[in-house]
C-alpha cells in the first residue's frame, strides 16, 4: 500500500472544512436516531449546553421543550407522560405542546431515520423550516441503521475526519481493502466541484472486499454525506452528523456522532435483507461503531494538538 500523505494536503482538508462550514444549517441539530425517541418514554439530551427532553404524542408526532420544569427545575426526561403533556415527577405539573409561561417548546423534525430540534439562540442563522437534508433513498423501502459515539472534541474535527478520506485504508484496515481518492476539490472549488470522489472496497473477509465509487459531499456544516454512485447499492448513503453537547467539567468540548445508513438495493435479495432487518440492523451499527473507534481517536487527537496552541 502506497503512503497517502502526500496527497493529504492539509490545505485542501482545512479549504474543504471551511466551506462546509460556511454552510447554513437552519439552526437545526441532530439528537438521536428517530426509533430511540419512542412514545410514551420521554428523552433527555443536551445540545450545545441547552438541556432538552424530547416525546411523541400518541400519534407520533415528534416535540422538543427546556429539558427542565418551569416550576422548580426537575428533569422532565423523568417525566411521565399523559396523551400529548409530560406531568412533572415533582409536583405534577403538565407541559404540552403548547407550552407556558416560561417553557415554550422548541420546533422538531423527524425525518424518518433521525431526530432534529432547531435551536435558534444557540445558531444564531436564518432559521428554516425543516433540516437541510440530503439527497437519501426512501427509508421505508431500505435497511436504516443509526450509530452514535460521543468524543471529547468538537464537531468541526468530525468533519475534519471525514473530509481526509485519504487516511481510510491506512488508519481503518479491517473496514477498506481498498481506498483511493480519486479527484479532491481544490482550495478554491466551486460549489459544483465541492465534493471528494473515491474507489472504496468495503472489506468482508481478509481478501474480499465489495468495491463501490463513492461521492462525498457536505450539506450543511455539521454533516458530511458519503453518496454510493456506482456499484452494489448505488444510491445508498452514509451520513455523518456532529453534535455539540454539554462541554466536559473541565471546558473541553464534548461532540456526538450520529452515523446512519440508507442502504438501498435493486438485487432481488435485498428484500429478504430487509426483512431479517432486526438481525442485519445490529450488524451494520457494530460495524459504523468499529470504524468510529477509530475516527473518534482521530478527531479527539486533532482537538488535542488544537487546543495546545490556542
Amino acid at each position: 500500500m502506497e503512503p497517502t500523505w502526500r496527497d493529504a494536503k492539509p490545505g485542501i482538508i482545512h479549504a474543504a472544512l471551511e466551506r462546509a462550514t460556511a454552510r447554513p444549517s437552519g439552526n437545526w441539530y441532530v439528537v438521536a436516531a428517530s426509533r430511540d425517541v419512542r412514545a410514551g418514554t420521554p428523552f433527555g439530551t443536551t445540545v450545545a449546553g441547552v438541556e432538552l427532553v424530547l416525546w411523541r404524542s400518541p400519534s407520533g408526532e415528534l416535540h422538543a421543550g427546556p429539558g427542565a420544569c418551569p416550576h422548580l427545575g426537575a428533569a422532565m426526561a423523568t417525566a411521565t407522560q399523559s396523551g400529548c403533556e409530560l406531568i412533572c415527577r415533582w409536583h405534577g405539573l403538565a407541559l404540552g405542546p403548547s407550552g407556558r409561561a416560561g417553557w415554550r417548546t422548541l420546533p422538531a423534525h423527524d425525518d424518518g431515520v433521525l431526530a432534529w430540534v432547531r435551536l435558534d439562540a444557540v445558531g444564531g442563522e436564518e432559521p428554516t423550516d425543516t433540516p437541510i437534508l440530503p439527497v437519501r433513498p426512501d427509508h421505508t423501502a431500505s435497511l436504516v441503521a443509526v450509530a452514535t459515539m460521543v468524543g471529547t472534541c468538537e464537531p468541526d474535527d468530525v468533519v475534519a475526519n471525514r473530509l481526509d478520506p485519504w487516511h481510510g485504508a491506512w488508519f481503518h484496515p479491517h473496514s477498506f481493502a481498498d481506498l483511493r481518492v480519486d479527484s479532491a476539490p481544490a482550495r478554491t472549488a466551486t460549489e459544483a466541484e465541492d465534493h471528494f470522489d473515491l474507489h472504496v472496497a468495503f472489506r468482508l473477509t481478509r481478501n474480499w472486499g465489495i468495491p463501490v465509487e463513492a461521492r462525498f459531499t457536505c450539506p450543511d456544516p455539521r454533516t458530511v454525506v458519503m453518496h454510493i454512485t456506482r456499484g452494489e447499492g448505488a444510491g445508498s448513503v452514509v451520513e455523518t452528523h456532529a453534535t455539540p453537547l454539554a462541554p466536559h467539567p473541565d471546558g473541553r468540548a464534548r461532540t456526538q456522532v450520529t452515523e446512519a445508513v440508507v442502504a438501498h438495493s435493486d438485487r432481488e435479495g435485498f428484500g429478504h435483507a430487509r426483512r431479517a432487518r432486526r438481525v442485519v440492523r445490529p450488524l451494520m451499527e457494530w460495524a459504523a461503531k468499529r470504524l468510529w473507534v477509530d475516527d473518534i481517536e482521530y478527531a479527539e487527537r486533532t482537538y488535542e494538538v488544537r487546543r495546545r496552541t490556542m
